[in-house]
């Protein structure tokens, strides 16, 4: 009966974790409704909503959405002037990005 009790409570706290994912990213796709976002756009954030592993360059963005890194930057940039995305600090080639929380 303990065994049992302790997988059902497993269970419970793995379930919690996943619906807390959820959420967090519905939460976040519907304050972005109003903004017009391409589809390699939609692609990198729901990346970094699903715990994007490392930090975001404009060279993983344009190897993941397979595009050139003029392209990438230009996503970027829109993404930052909309206030979705924030400049991390640092610069120059280390130049990486997150998440406006």
């Amino acid at each position: 009966m303990t065994w049992f009790l302790e997988c059902l409570g497993r269970a419970f706290e793995g379930t919690e974790i996943v619906l807390s994912s959820v959420l967090k990213k519905e939460q976040f796709w519907k304050a972005q409704n109003t903004s017009a976002l391409n589809v390699r756009q939609k692609l990198m954030l729901n990346k970094l909503l699903d715990s994007f592993e490392g930090k975001l360059t404009s060279s993983k963005w344009a190897t993941i959405a397979k595009c050139s890194q003029d392209t990438a930057q230009r996503d970027i940039q829109d993404l930052i002037d909309k206030g979705i995305l924030l400049k991390d600090t640092g610069g120059g080639r280390s130049t990486s990005y997150s998440l406006k929380e």
